[in-house]
């Protein structure tokens, strides 16, 4: 008579619903550690009043800020006011003399940029372009970059033999200049000393980074501190007077292409709903499963015939055996091979040798041979089962 064994479906629904919750709350612990730790960063960088703005910017405490230079100007009575609109910084220049710090300005066109140097009475470009030269110090052009040494000023400008040697980076062409470079300065100036301008790089001399070598501070306060006001105006592309501006990518794209990318997002987003993968049980199996014993044993045996395999078919049968004769003996479960052998020989009467070479020694390497050891098995069975539980005689 033929067992059936039935087993219980692979995904049971009742813990569907907790797996889902726990994983669903873990996704959610995540996201608030990362909002704890970006809040913790915020509040940290908050708290050291960290501004590392761009380069060259007075508020910045980072290394190519000049957040030094402005407080070295301020400790010697100069006012500095960082200005980061041309109007704020026109409004600035009128309140009495006053040196005006003009970095790159990319944004500004010719006329603007003359308009906010024609009121200041000193003006200190610390990053000179060529359109910049150009336009508030005719003859002038940038000349290339003097090597990393420092350099003598050899002029007769005060400001730069006060100063001393200073390594001063980008050079430039002109007639009047200091810390000459072949046939360029790293200081170019112009004026008399009603109001000039002054021309240096000042990304290798101003910055909080290099502030301190050779005689860049002193150089850096001599040229900005001849008046009492410091208009340093900070430059951002919102800032601009330019109509023309370069077309971006959307104006040079056809009016569709907005759409067929909105498009193609939907569908990508779509499909990867559609397709990606889901959380939870793949297919719900509410009923279970029941499976005949014999089902279960023919197919075992078909797989191990197939991979010509008897020594692990072997030891499946040794194993079912070992397993039925120690329940026969009344041995404990976790009870070695070798326990049960000597035991199953000595309720039988029969060798130990020959009963460990059935359940442990003897190989099977070949079909005859598995046969033959299936045969010896249940025999070894048959013997322990009689000497356990013998008949009695009729009388």
């Amino acid at each position: 008579m033929s067992t059936a064994t039935a087993s219980p479906p692979e995904t049971s629904t009742p813990d569907a619903a907790p797996r889902r919750g726990r994983r669903i709350a873990t996704w959610v612990a995540i996201g608030l550690a990362l909002l704890v730790i970006g809040g913790i960063g915020g509040a940290v960088s908050a708290a050291n009043q960290w501004t590392q703005r761009d380069a060259l910017d007075p508020d910045s405490t980072g290394p190519a800020g000049t957040r030094a230079l402005a407080e070295i100007l301020r400790d010697h009575g100069v006012e500095v006011r960082v200005m980061r609109d041309r109007a704020s910084a026109t409004e600035a220049l009128r309140t009495g003399p006053a040196t005006l710090v003009l970095p790159d300005a990319p944004a500004l066109s010719d006329d603007a940029l003359a308009d906010l140097a024609a009121g200041a009475t000193d003006i200190v470009l610390v990053e000179p372009r060529a359109r910049t030269l150009d336009l508030l110090l005719a003859g002038s052009a940038p000349a290339g970059v003097a090597p990393d040494t420092a350099i003598e000023p050899d002029c007769d400008i005060e400001d730069a033999i006060r100063a001393g040697a200073v390594a001063p980076g980008a050079v430039y062409s002109g007639n009047d200049g200091c810390y000459p470079v072949g046939d360029a300065f790293g200081l170019l100036v112009d004026g008399a000393d009603g109001g000039r301008v002054a021309a240096v790089d000042a990304r290798p001399l101003f910055t909080n980074e290099h502030l301190a070598e050779n005689g860049n501070a002193a150089l850096a306060a001599n040229l900005m501190g001849r008046h009492p006001l410091v208009v340093w105006y900070v430059p951002g592309p919102a800032d601009t007077d330019l109509a023309d501006t370069n077309p971006s990518l959307g104006d040079l794209t056809p009016p569709w292409v907005s759409a067929v990318i909105a498009l193609l997002l939907v569908a990508g987003i779509a499909a990867g709903v559609w397709r990606g993968r889901r959380f939870g049980p793949l297919v719900a199996e509410r009923l279970p499963v029941t499976v005949r014993a014999s089902e279960t044993t023919e197919g075992r045996a078909r797989l191990y015939a197939r991979a010509g395999d008897p020594l692990h078919a072997a030891d499946r049968l040794r194993i079912g055996s070992l397993r039925r004769i120690a329940a026969l003996l009344g041995l404990a479960v976790n009870a070695a091979a070798p326990e049960i052998a000597d035991a199953a020989a000595g309720r039988a009467g029969l060798d130990r040798r020959t009963v460990r070479g059935t359940l442990i020694d003897d190989i099977a390497r070949g079909d005859a041979d598995l046969v033959a050891l299936s045969t010896r098995l249940r025999d070894l069975e048959d013997a322990v089962r009689t000497a356990v539980r013998p008949e009695r005689n009729p009388r």
